[in-house]
């Protein structure tokens, strides 16, 4: 299915009408666009489409909800696996979420984008993306790695997980055999470094690490 891609149809998964007219209005609004936008309100209307439109770019539009969310996040990664010439963007509802996914994203996305940026921010950086050229190498992807395994440890990536799957401070202490005041400063150590100040912002972060996977350096198809 790969040599079915082509530039120019970009699809729109988002479920919110006025956010979709919304995105609409920025390709309408720019000149001489080259792309034509498809919108549909569910992955699985995206999913029959693809079977007779070839897309070049994917935006998905992530949902305020937590399991929606945890899903979506979860398709993006499957959709990088099976189509790895689509370009992944993604669009957050606001600042912080965008800040959150574009820097634990274990895989190198082509551009997060936010709901709260004003709308001539939001086309900018929208056609940006979309007409920059898309340059990712076996080095790059080792990078992305690198970068990413300095930023979280090991052992801070293990309380998100735990977190993420509902277990508190002394349970995942008891988990990992270390005492409670270690596992809290490791707690307000990842906090400090995403930027995050609360436990929900915290758990969304823990969403966004564990959900969005992709394949491992070494695995390249492009």
């Amino acid at each position: 299915m790969e040599n079915r891609i082509a530039k120019g149809n970009v699809a729109l998964i988002e479920k919110c009408v006025m956010s979709s007219i919304g995105m609409k209005s920025l390709f309408d609004a720019f000149p001489d666009c080259q792309y034509k936008l498809h919108i549909f309100p569910t992955q699985s209307a995206f999913q029959k489409a693809m079977l007779s439109t070839p897309f070049s770019v994917v935006i998905f539009s992530l949902s305020a909800m937590r399991e929606d969310r945890r899903m979506g996040l979860a398709y993006l990664a499957e959709l990088a696996v099976n189509f790895p010439r689509v370009r992944r963007l993604v669009i957050a509802d606001d600042d912080a979420e965008a800040r959150l996914i574009d820097s634990l994203s274990p895989s190198p996305l082509d551009g997060v984008l936010s709901k709260a940026s004003s709308l001539a921010s939001l086309q900018e950086k929208l056609f940006l993306l979309l007409n920059s050229k898309r340059e990712v190498t076996e080095h790059t992807l080792n990078l992305w790695y690198l970068n990413q395994s300095r930023m979280i440890s090991p052992t801070e990536r293990e309380i998100l997980r735990f977190m993420s799957n509902g277990y508190s401070m002394p349970q995942i202490a008891v988990q990992l055999e270390r005492n409670i005041k270690t596992i809290r400063a490791h707690k307000f150590n990842v906090m400090s470094k995403l930027g995050v100040s609360s436990d929900a912002g915290l758990l969304d972060a823990a969403d966004i690490l564990l959900s969005l996977r992709a394949e491992k350096p070494g695995r390249l198809s492009a």
